[in-house]
């Protein structure tokens, strides 16, 4: 019987993301040293997040290479670049349930099941909790189990699980929080941008690119577009009118877990505007009515 690989934390961070990338760009998978720097260090669908360097994922990709984890492979179009590729799916022979659960319990640490539903969405589609918890009774099953349930913590409605591939990384999360502390529910922001209303985005660029130098054009999609300085990455969002909400929210307010800022809206009694939606351009989010009366939109990216 194959023993199970013992994974640090910057193995299981580069795994995470091959594994998780193959399935979201396989167009532009196996990934380039610098494609796979920037997607262990991104800032969305990571915890923690981590600012690992080129020659730290360089020295443990030939780590894990040695291993048997990964392959690098030349790249066959273009200038012949070194890519890297995972076979871990391929070393513990996962089901592609169980590889999507793999995956984001390398990503992120101990989850619930429903957060696992809502976070494998783009990898794998379980039709409700009840498949997710299913898949992980069947990975901790196993001659070798590759999961295990912890212990429901005070104040904890669902039990959370862990990957066995090694010791999880600390926390950074209101996971980390002890049990009864003022953060132990508190809903994690990442960014806030505002949201300002302009009658016509073409006649606004000027003044928000060019006087402010806010040059980057993060999107655009007709109606709504975001403006960042390349040098200090400040933002702001100018619309005309929302596209699929019944009001214009006066901020977007950027969280690591939409699903869990939605349900402590809901126990706290705020006025949800607009519900839990997956749009079309890649975010899940939902429009709450702050006590004052603005309106906010609270939003999760996924990842690319």
């Amino acid at each position: 019987m194959t023993e199970l690989p013992v994974l640090d934390a910057t193995d299981q961070r580069i795994l995470g993301s091959l594994l998780e990338k193959q399935t979201t760009v396989p167009a532009t998978y196996p990934l380039s040293a610098n494609a796979l720097v920037s997607a262990c260090n991104q800032r969305s669908s990571r915890d923690p997040v981590t600012d690992l360097d080129q020659q730290t994922v360089e020295r443990t990709a030939k780590s894990l290479k040695e291993r048997g984890l990964l392959r690098i492979v030349w790249s066959d179009t273009g200038r012949r670049t070194l890519k890297y590729h995972q076979i871990l799916d391929e070393h513990l022979a996962l089901e592609p349930d169980e590889r999507a659960l793999l995956t984001v319990l390398l990503l992120r640490g101990a989850q619930a099941p429903g957060e696992l539903r809502t976070r494998t969405e783009r990898l794998h589609g379980f039709a409700d909790r009840g498949q997710v918890e299913d898949c992980l009774r069947r990975m901790a099953s196993r001659p070798q189990p590759l999961v295990r349930e912890l212990e429901r913590r005070p104040g904890q409605q669902d039990p959370r699980w862990i990957h066995l591939l090694g010791a999880a990384p600390e926390q950074t999360s209101a996971e980390a929080s002890p049990a009864g502390s003022a953060d132990a529910s508190r809903i994690r922001v990442t960014q806030i941008i505002a949201d300002l209303h302009v009658p016509d985005l073409p006649a606004s660029r000027s003044f928000y690119s060019d006087y402010l130098g806010l040059a980057e054009e993060e999107f655009n999609l007709g109606w709504v577009a975001r403006h960042t300085s390349p040098a200090s990455r400040a933002t702001i969002q100018v619309m005309t009118s929302d596209a699929t909400a019944p009001v214009d929210p006066v901020v977007s307010v950027m969280v690591d877990d939409v699903e869990a800022a939605y349900r402590q809206a809901q126990e706290r009694g705020y006025e949800i505007v607009h519900p839990l939606t997956t749009e079309t351009w890649g975010v899940t989010r939902f429009f709450v009515r702050a006590p004052d009366g603005n309106v906010l939109n609270v939003v999760q990216q996924h990842a690319s």
